[in-house]
């Protein structure tokens, strides 16, 4: 079945958005995607209809009720988690990470080990490394290969010892773009018992998500990143978080997941993620029914959520290599990230680059101009761009095309750059 590109864009109404009478050109995606008008619409349905604080007998607080169980359902389908209760919503992946590291740190002590990794974005660092400092952990890190952009899972094996308790690691990272091995890796730490915690806010937009074949026991991803609102989502294996000691008040709920879920939730925006998983499975059961997934998720809006995914990342990979393929015609550019043909299955479609004597700051702003939304920096990849030697340079350019780009805009990119690079470059 061809892709539908067309049908899909039709969903999103910021698509059709011009600026000076130009057409918006949305490549800023690994930052925040756009969504569609189902999400608008859910969201702004629970703020007329349901505005009403939980547990309550009168119809605002039950509608309330149902929209938050429906959240943490639609969010175990996607994620094909064993129950919703093993489902946490919170304000974002950072806050939710920073929340439950304090209950995890409740079962360390001084000189037990943590993994962290240099290629993973900020908010799976920097609360693992103060969490270290105020429990006198030992942090050992795991490295990537500068030139393949790729673990090398051996180097991981001589890190484990007995005393490694957690291993932290990215599913995909948001400058390299690259998809690393969680089934080996969470396989590895669960030899040498250690817990997993997975940071998948650049993997669940575009790879269908088991938790169960992954292995891991947490994975962290954020709704506004998959084409819903802003809201962060943690799934946790519900043995590991039943063993843990939740930071909450004394009203809060005893059991999970309520009991990690601190305060009042943000019910709009656990409609808007609901719908956005709707929005997945419409083209699951709709545009995919080629790519049903073989196995895991096998019933209901989960498996047309999984064949959707499917689906998209077939198309992901085509965008993937129109850009890589555009982007090294460009003298003086270099893509950070796997380029070969062969090995596109493992990497997400964002492609980072820099360019020879051009500022990535002066490159983004001058795609600006023209409308093409684009990131430069470090992008919160402190510890990736520092092993590449960027960091004190700009960091790079972020391209993040999505489903709902085009090859015409990823050409209308490439020209734009043909025409800004030489500027760049001589100022």
């Amino acid at each position: 079945m061809p892709y539908d590109l067309e049908s899909i864009r039709s969903r999103f109404p910021a698509l059709a958005a011009t600026e000076r009478g130009v057409p918006c050109i949305y490549l800023d995606n690994p930052a925040g995607t756009q969504v569609p008008q189902s999400v608008v619409d859910r969201m702004a349905d629970c703020l007329v209809n349901a505005n009403a604080n939980l547990g309550g007998y009168f119809p605002t607080s039950r509608r309330a009720d149902a929209i938050v169980a429906d959240a943490h359902q639609a969010m175990a389908d996607l994620l094909n988690a064993s129950s919703a209760d093993e489902v946490i919503f919170g304000q974002n992946m950072t806050t939710l990470t920073l929340h439950v590291s304090r209950s995890i740190g409740r079962r360390l002590q001084a000189g037990d080990e943590i993994i962290l990794s240099r290629m993973d974005h900020d908010a799976n660092v920097t609360p693992w490394v103060l969490l270290a400092r105020d429990l006198g952990l030992v942090v050992k890190w795991l490295p990537f290969d500068t030139e393949s952009f790729e673990f090398d899972l051996s180097v991981l094996d001589e890190l484990l010892t007995a005393r490694t308790r957690l291993v932290c690691v990215g599913a995909a990272s948001n400058m390299l773009g690259t998809i690393n091995d969680i089934r080996g890796i969470s396989a590895k730490a669960r030899a040498a018992g250690a817990l997993t915690y997975v940071d998948a806010v650049q993997y669940v937009p575009h790879v269908a998500t088991d938790v169960q074949a992954l292995g891991c026991d947490f994975l962290a991803c954020s709704a506004y990143k998959m084409f819903g609102p802003h809201q962060g989502v943690l799934w946790g294996r519900r043995e590991v978080l039943e063993r843990l000691e939740p930071y909450r008040l004394r009203p809060a709920p005893a059991t999970i997941p309520g009991s990690f879920e601190t305060g009042t939730q943000s019910h709009e925006g656990m409609a808007g993620t609901a719908a956005a998983v709707d929005y997945f499975a419409w083209i699951g059961e709709t545009l995919a029914q080629d790519f049903s997934p073989a196995s895991g998720a096998s019933t209901g809006r989960s498996r047309f959520v999984h064949a959707a995914m499917n689906y998209l990342f077939d198309y992901e990979t085509t965008l993937a290599r129109h850009l890589i393929d555009g982007l090294q015609q460009i003298p003086g550019v270099r893509v950070q990230g796997i380029t070969q043909p062969d090995a596109l299955q493992r990497r997400v479609p964002t492609v980072s680059f820099t360019v020879k004597h051009a500022a990535p700051a002066d490159v983004a702003r001058a795609l600006s101009e023209r409308n093409i939304f684009v990131w430069s920096g470090h992008n919160y990849a402190v510890e990736p761009a520092m092993a590449l030697g960027v960091y004190e340079k700009g960091g790079v350019v972020r391209i993040g095309p999505v489903h709902y780009n085009s090859i015409g805009e990823l050409d209308r990119l490439l020209t734009a750059l043909e025409e800004v690079l030489p500027r760049s470059s001589t100022a």
